[in-house]
């Protein structure tokens, strides 16, 4: 621990943020030489005035440091610096990358992350496209990153998961704060099979203020940014706004167009965000970085329609033509159909066994995706 001292000695000096702390770095290498800087040294930084100097060289160590660092080595947790090996390389381009970074788990030195964020009352279309498509991403070895919020977060951070992948959830809060609370099964998890991380003090509460910094760490260390469910304002857009700045790739799922939900969305493709469909969308736009392999020994992107249907009797025939992407209830089937109730409910689990439907909560049933 007593690397990081001076990073976090450095970081405590009032009027020092993350902009003024890179420009510390990168003239002088490391903290510990510019809190030993002369005068003449320091003045010669842009942004650096004589008062902020004065504030350098009298600087010491607040006590609350010493309490988060002892807080730290207690919970198990890792410091990474700016200077470290394994600081996302991509995150280290941006504007104002954080000086270092608190981390629990294992973050990988790569550069093959793809963000995937969107509405948190996310609907089943919605949930459903950001697990399928962090599934598919995951098994070409690419990296999810998101923010462990509730709705399109959490089901990106599942899909990844659940391909046996890695992931990354980026905090609005400090890691001894986990946020949503619901998600403290999936903090854990994150942290078995990649890394949660935040630029916070480990107490910090999850207040509204911190999420916009936290969107440009999930763009920032990412390849492209997939917003997927998002109202015209919204933090997804946010994020989307910086991942442009940082001249990343943006990435829209659409949706409805009666739903208000996809509306920033479709404003997003309009603008120039590419449409996607499929992880294929996403793979052929950023072949020219990374080398996209499939690790899973399968095409599992969903890039090419299904070959074939299963047999299927007449009934079972009509019910599926009369089932769609978009969640439809099991009374508009009844009438669609024109199937008695129980017949009708014995189609659909036929349909079901046979992966051509899913059931949602509250009798919603729609097409598999691989339907």
């Amino acid at each position: 621990m007593e690397k990081i001292l001076p990073w976090f000695t450095l970081k405590s000096v009032p009027g020092i943020g993350n902009l003024l702390f890179k420009r510390l770095i990168d003239r002088f290498r490391s903290p510990e030489s510019a809190l030993n800087a002369s005068y003449d040294e320091l003045i010669q930084v842009e942004g650096i005035t004589h008062r902020l100097v004065s504030g350098i060289n009298r600087h010491s160590l607040p006590d609350h440091i010493k309490k988060e660092m002892d807080l730290i080595q207690k919970k198990g947790y890792q410091v990474i610096t700016l200077t470290d090996d394994v600081y996302p390389p991509r995150l280290r381009e941006i504007y104002d990358p954080p000086p270092f970074l608190y981390v629990y788990g294992t973050l990988k030195k790569t550069i093959r992350n793809i963000a995937v964020v969107g509405a948190r009352k996310a609907t089943t279309y919605g949930m459903a496209s950001a697990r399928d498509l962090s599934m598919a991403l995951a098994r070409h070895d690419l990296t999810i990153v998101s923010g462990m919020a509730r709705g399109i977060d959490t089901a990106a951070h599942h899909g990844a998961l659940m391909a046996g992948g890695q992931t990354v959830a980026v905090l609005g809060s400090g890691l001894d704060r986990i946020y949503p609370a619901e998600n403290t099964k999936l903090f854990h998890k994150i942290a078995e099979n990649g890394a949660v991380v935040s630029e916070l003090p480990l107490l910090t509460e999850p207040e509204a203020y911190h999420f916009p910094a936290r969107n440009r760490i999930i763009s920032g260390m990412s390849l492209g940014t997939v917003v997927i469910e998002a109202a015209r304002k919204s933090g997804s857009l946010i994020t989307a706004r910086l991942a442009a700045e940082q001249n990343r790739e943006v990435f829209a799922v659409p949706g409805s167009i009666h739903s208000m939900k996809s509306s920033g969305t479709h404003s997003l493709i309009k603008q120039g965000a590419k449409l996607v469909e499929t992880a294929h969308d996403i793979l052929e736009e950023i072949a020219y970085i990374i080398d996209v392999t499939d690790h899973s020994g399968m095409k599992s992107d969903n890039a090419h329609p299904h070959p074939g249907l299963p047999d299927l009797s007449a009934d079972e025939s009509m019910v599926f033509e009369c089932l769609e992407a978009y969640p439809v209830h099991i009374d508009d089937l009844i009438c669609k159909s024109a199937l008695t109730p129980g017949k009708l409910q014995g189609v659909l689990l036929q349909l079901e066994l046979k992966g051509m439907v899913h059931q949602s909560e509250g009798n919603y049933f729609s097409l598999a995706r691989n339907g």
